[in-house]
């Protein structure tokens, strides 16, 4: 065998959502010298409002007036495109900053569901959204703005110290309400949002199984249970909604309040000609300017706190399952495996499904494996392709453990056909070709070993019938067929069949057995799970399961007579 490449898996400590975040650095440094050109050129109106007021108004010049006019319309200008710059920054980087982490997100969503931690992890795309809006909107703009109160303050103070102590108090009180805006609603946003994860978790699990549902009468049950869920997630939601309402109520209060009260103070200190009648009105914009970004910011408390639960699970997510690097990749796949101490485990149960086994089988065998119901078969399907998340020892396939394969080189030597069969929306040719590039061949070739090309030829567009969600609308032993089919498309090295006779007539079992005939001529590896004799008599070499252990063992010679390391008289 040639080795190709050979890489570890990724396990560092940065997840994928560190590393992007690091690579913005220079949007950052962007956006923050558009923020400073257009908060400098903010006090260009109050400058205005001065000349106005305190020089033409006085000399009664036109041309001043006209000069001035330009002047600030020219600044205005550039202030307005410093903002439009800005913003377009922070779109552009939160769309990059979506397109390198819906992979990881995806592939880790993955990861997760195959070890059973959630029913749906499409929830975590919900939080890379509402993670991008925040951080290409108007909360984010505020956090760049709000070094700039401390500016505006001092001018305040320049003008009159009264005004500079109002400004100050005023920004104090604001800072005061996002403090409490953030102790008041930040635990009830967060239950809001994990509640309603739960409901939608909890509900698309069941609208996968509507048929049995309906035909059971199991509906109203389910829905008392999903009622309970649902209105754990509306109290949530109107509790944080409920304070969120409150606190926007103050704002705008306060908002207001300040308005009056800083011009109010202003005529003030012009009727006693401490102030010129251009800083009165001046002092009302400055006043504005610096309260501005603080007031954004209780505003938008409410997707701040929802855009910080999102980075926290979307790091917990990454940091979980890291994205693995390219693993191991060869010319091609003999199909040699060795079990050395395997041990399987599932959560929430003390005792090992599978429990110490031992053993190796040469490539181009038709293994045979039996066993009663929760022998653990399936689990050892699973790991025999490198699918079952907790495991201890090793599955090595020619000499590499499974776990260190690229899985996108190892993928199309690969066949598996899981008990629980698993169509996809799409073509009949997609689902068989496993929705990679389309080879007309090899597809026919998959379809006619399992012989069902008459039967799609009889679909109403043929092998681009589309077959509907999960495969609805094709019956029990098509859909099986289907899979089967999907299962030796290219004809793999390593095929792995669990119970692939379960909803098979006389003609699919027929097909079946000559399928398996084809492979074990062709040299190819096959793991065979089966109850019946007949299938099971295809097999070079029975093992039989046993509480997670393999108990009997057997070869059988070239005229069918087994030959035994242990009984096998149980599987046949």
């Amino acid at each position: 065998m040639t080795q190709i490449a050979v890489t570890g898996e990724d396990r560092g400590s940065a997840s994928s959502l560190t590393q992007s975040l690091s690579t913005f650095k220079k949007d950052v440094f962007l956006i923050g010298v558009f923020s400073f050109v257009a908060n400098v050129l903010t006090l260009s109106p109050t400058l205005y409002m001065l000349q106005v007021f305190d020089r033409v108004m006085i000399s009664q010049s036109e041309l001043t007036l006209i000069a001035l006019t330009l002047i600030i319309a020219v600044f205005i200008a550039a202030m307005a495109f410093s903002e439009w710059v800005r913003s377009r920054l922070l779109v552009r980087a939160g769309a990059r900053f979506d397109e390198q982490l819906n992979t990881p997100i995806f592939n880790a969503s993955f990861d997760a569901n195959l070890e059973q931690k959630r029913a749906d992890d499409t929830n975590h795309f919900s939080a890379l959204a509402r993670l991008r809006q925040f951080l290409s909107g108007n909360g984010l703009i505020a956090f760049f703005d709000l070094p700039w109160v401390p500016v505006y303050l001092f001018v305040l103070f320049a003008m009159h110290p009264m005004l500079g102590w109002f400004g100050l108090g005023f920004a104090l009180f604001l800072g005061v309400l996002a403090w409490l805006s953030s102790q008041w609603t930040s635990v009830h946003l967060e239950h809001a949002t994990s509640s309603e994860g739960r409901t939608h978790d909890y509900l698309a699990g069941k609208l996968r199984h509507f048929e049995v549902i309906q035909a059971m009468g199991m509906l109203g049950n389910l829905r008392r249970r999903w009622l309970l869920l649902y209105e754990e997630h509306v109290s949530a939601h109107w509790r944080a909604q409920q304070r969120a309402g409150q606190m926007a109520a103050l704002l705008k209060f306060v908002q207001y309040s300040q308005q009056s009260l800083i011009l109010a103070l202003g005529a003030w200190l012009a009727i006693r000609g401490e102030l010129s009648l251009g800083a009165m009105i001046a002092s009302n914009v400055l006043m504005g300017n610096a309260l501005r970004p603080i007031g954004v910011l209780v505003s938008t408390w409410k997707g701040f706190v929802q855009a910080r639960q999102s980075y926290k699970d979307i790091r917990k997510l990454l940091g979980q399952y890291p994205e693995r690097t390219e693993g191991y990749r060869a010319n091609r796949v003999a199909g040699h495996i060795t079990l050395h101490q395997l041990s399987a485990y599932a959560r929430h149960r003390q005792t090992p499904i599978l429990d110490s086994i031992d053993i190796h089988f040469e490539a181009g065998e038709v293994i045979g494996i039996a066993g009663a119901s929760g022998a653990g078969k399936s689990t050892l399907a699973r790991c025999l392709i490198g699918i079952w998340p907790s495991i201890s020892g090793k599955v090595l396939l020619d000499g590499v453990d499974i776990r260190d394969w690229s899985r996108e080189a190892l993928g199309p030597h690969i066949g598996y056909l899981p008990q629980d069969i698993e169509l996809f929306e799409g073509t009949v040719a997609e689902n068989i070709c496993r929705f990679g590039d389309v080879d007309a061949d090899a597809i026919l070739d998959a379809a006619q070993r399992v012989d069902i090309h008459q039967m799609i030829l009889r679909l109403p567009a043929g092998y681009d019938t589309p077959i509907g969600q999960a495969g609805k609308l094709l019956s029990g032993g098509q859909r099986q067929r289907l899979a089967l089919a999907r299962a030796i498309y290219g004809m793999p090295d390593l095929i792995v069949l669990d119970e692939p006779n379960a909803n098979l007539d006389d003609a699919g079992e027929a097909a079946l057995v000559q399928t398996i005939r084809d492979l074990k001529e062709a040299g190819k590896t096959v793991f065979l799970i089966a109850h019946q004799r007949h299938l099971l008599a295809l097999a070079d070499r029975l093992i039989v399961l046993t509480k997670g252990q393999i108990t009997q063992t057997g070869k059988r010679q070239a005229g069918g007579t087994p030959t035994q390391s242990a009984p096998v008289r149980g599987a046949l």
